[in-house]
């Protein structure tokens, strides 16, 4: 009866004893906080499943190296996953930094106050520090805190402040101003510039009588091509008074398609007019 009632736990306990010897693990762990222009610094052994019982304290100016061999069960090998996991004293805020492992299991990491977030760097701070082995096998990974990390500093390199975090909610209304529709320029300065645009006009004409500007020859050529020389004369007119209009109250949306229709008509039926010149021309009648 004795001997059928111990079977089952000892069955369990070298089943346990089983699993365990063939988790993850490490072994020659060891935790040294270094200082620029210091010859010696703190050095602690890291035990597997044991955290350490006083606080490891890193300045500005300090550096947090460990080193360790992964081991599954026994055999030092390279793990898939081998992070620290850095957490707050409410467990509330977390960041993981991966070891640099090697295929011997020989792993790595260095960390400064620089490389930990604004929101860990307080005052009479504890961060609580985890040691994570695992890989995407079927053996039992690795968690243990390794030791509490507390963050110092000195008057001459305070904490820097922590940025308000961002978050996403209902933002206050924008309201859009436009920019007024621009104004013709005063009444005045249009009519000088007018002026002086039809004081133009007499000079032109009298170069084109200079230059032998044949005006005879208009009743030959609206006879000979009244649609051409109609259209163009009238499209050319019409781009005048369409500049006239943008000038004084259309806008650039009203002007445009209506100045593409008759930039369309005045080259068709320009096109044609000149055709109808040149042959005059070619004849001797002009």
């Amino acid at each position: 009866m004795r001997l059928s009632s111990l079977l089952p736990q000892s069955l369990l306990l070298f089943a346990t004893l089983a699993a365990a010897a063939s988790s993850w693990t490490f072994a020659d762990g060891s935790l040294s906080v270094s200082s620029k222009g210091a010859k010696e610094g703190v050095k602690e052994k890291l035990i597997p499943l044991q955290q350490l019982s006083e606080p490891i304290s890193l300045g500005a100016t300090d550096t947090l190296k460990i080193t360790l061999t992964a081991q599954e069960g026994k055999t030092a090998k390279r793990p898939h996953q081998a992070f620290l996991l850095v957490q707050d004293q409410d467990g509330k805020l977390d960041v993981s930094y991966p070891f640099s492992v090697k295929e011997s299991g020989k792993a790595v990491i260095s960390l400064t106050q620089k490389d930990l977030p604004a929101q860990f760097l307080t005052p009479n701070t504890h961060l609580t520090t985890t040691i994570l082995l695992a890989s995407f096998s079927s053996t039992p990974g690795y968690s243990s805190p390794a030791f509490k990390l507390q963050p110092t500093s000195d008057t001459n390199t305070p904490f820097p402040a922590a940025e308000k975090a961002l978050r996403y909610g209902k933002l206050p209304e924008i309201h859009h101003v436009f920019r007024a529709d621009p104004k013709s320029p005063n009444v005045l300065i249009s009519l000088v510039f007018v002026g002086a645009v039809v004081a133009t006009l007499p000079v032109l004409a009298g170069l084109w009588l200079l230059l032998g500007a044949n005006i005879s020859s208009l009743p030959t050529a609206l006879s000979a091509s009244p649609l051409s020389h109609t259209f163009f004369l009238s499209s050319i007119a019409g781009i005048e008074a369409v500049f006239f209009l943008y000038y004084t109250s259309w806008n650039l949306f009203q002007t445009l398609p209506v100045l593409g229709v008759l930039g369309t008509v005045a080259f068709l039926s320009g096109s044609r007019a000149l055709t109808e010149v040149q042959e005059r021309r070619l004849a001797g009648t002009r």
